[in-house]
Parts: C-alpha cells; sequence; structure tokens
C-alpha cells in the first residue's frame, strides 16, 4: 500500500472505535480527511446515527458539512466521547507533537473536551524521542514576533516563522502564527518545556499533547496495529 492507502487504513481502524449516538471530535490533518470520509459514509448508510461532530478546523468543518456529519459547538454538549486526530510524532507513552497543519489550538481544546483521545497515524510518524523529526510548532501572536523567537531560542532551539509558498506568515483559524522549533537532539524533557514556553505572555499554545492519547491506531506496510501508553515502540530501520 502507497501512503495514502496506510493513511485510509489507520482511519478505518479507528472508526471502529465510534458508536451511535456519539459526540465527536474531528481532528485535521491528511489522515482524518479519510476518516471523515469514511464516517460521512457511515451515516449516510444509516449504519451509524445520531452522530455529531466538533472539527478543529475551518477545513475539516467545510469537508464534514460536504459529507453529511452533523455539526455543533464545542461546550453545546457537558463532554465529547471521543476525539480522533492525527499527529505529526508520536514517541513512547504516547506523547505526541501536534500542529504542522495549523490547527493545534483548537485540537487540543477539543482533546481537552473528550473523554478519549486516539490518534492515526502511518508508521513514518513514530520516534524514540519527540522532536527528532519535526520541529516543534508554537503558536504565538503576532505582535513583538521577534521578541518571541528570541525567548523560544533561549530554550535551545532554532526558530523560524512558518511561512506559506508565497511567503506569507502562516495563520490558524484563530489569526495567530507559528514559530516552529527545531531542538538540535530532540527534547529532553518535554514536561518541563511546555511549562516553561506557556509561562510565557504572546504563546498561546504549543503542539505538545503530554499524556493525552489512550491508543495510537497505526498502519503499517505489514498492517494496522494499535499502541497504547504502556506499549513498546519499536523503531523502523
Amino acid at each position: 500500500m502507497n501512503a495514502d492507502e496506510l493513511k485510509r487504513a489507520a482511519a478505518a481502524e479507528a472508526l471502529k472505535s465510534v458508536e451511535s449516538g456519539m459526540a465527536l471530535g474531528l481532528g485535521t490533518g491528511s489522515t482524518v480527511r479519510h476518516l471523515v470520509d469514511l464516517l460521512g459514509e457511515e451515516i449516510r448508510s444509516g449504519r451509524l446515527s445520531d452522530i455529531v461532530g466538533v472539527p478543529t478546523s475551518v477545513k475539516t468543518e467545510n469537508q464534514a458539512v460536504e459529507v453529511g456529519i452533523p455539526l455543533i459547538e464545542l461546550g453545546s454538549r457537558t463532554e465529547l466521547n471521543l476525539t480522533i486526530d492525527g499527529a505529526d510524532e508520536v514517541a513512547p507513552g504516547l506523547d505526541l507533537i501536534k500542529g504542522l497543519g495549523a490547527a493545534l489550538l483548537r485540537e487540543k481544546m477539543v482533546a481537552q473536551a473528550s473523554r478519549r483521545l486516539i490518534i492515526i497515524s502511518d508508521d513514518s510518524k513514530i520516534v524514540s524521542k519527540l522532536g527528532t523529526r519535526v520541529p516543534l510548532p508554537v503558536e504565538v501572536v503576532d505582535w513583538s514576533l521577534e521578541a518571541l523567537k528570541t525567548f523560544i531560542e533561549s530554550t535551545g532551539a532554532e526558530a523560524q516563522l512558518r511561512l506559506d509558498p508565497s511567503g506569507k506568515a502562516v495563520r490558524s483559524d484563530n489569526g495567530n502564527v507559528f514559530l516552529d522549533a527545531r531542538y538540535p537532539v530532540g527534547l529532553e524533557d518535554a514536561v518541563a518545556l511546555e511549562g516553561e514556553l506557556l509561562h510565557r505572555a504572546g504563546i498561546v499554545d504549543t503542539g505538545l499533547f503530554l499524556g493525552m492519547a489512550e491508543a495510537a491506531v497505526i498502519a503499517s506496510p505489514d498492517g494496522v496495529y494499535t499502541l497504547t501508553p504502556e506499549s513498546h515502540i519499536s523503531l523502523l530501520p
């Protein structure tokens, strides 16, 4: 299977956790696009009913409307039953880096409002330590941006403003921009780093999702398997 087929396989496996009557958080990204498509098919066929979704981005919202998934606002339910989302890195213990899709704030808000969080991914996202494959996205206000960049770099990173292909700053659906922080040897203490970054005024949130996921459904060329926080993660060569 190619990369896209692997993502669809992971989405199909995660969809087995969805039951009629659920309020679902719908993540953002290339793997979640498959989930939304498949969920729409299940609703239209009648195999799933009374489903409502909370999208984590305008892009996911538009797709959900297209495929016929009823949507609600975050907060209109006391608690969501389940959120299914992708990840940019999956480390031992299911600690995650997310946010390269520019939706990390809404993704984290929805995940925190959910009883359960399941991650769907292909095995290219598995790492032994966070920050070794991708930079850490940091969503920030764009006032005094250089001061925030200097602060982030004081934590040991090289920080770069994320730009789109036209050279303009990438903005979240909330209007914020992103400083992507690359740590040369990865994150030595993700918990401490998150606390340090979030304490700084002007930093809205980070792409660290620590201790939040209950499972990660991983698609590999050898098949689909599920990791839990207790699972041993074997790295590919």
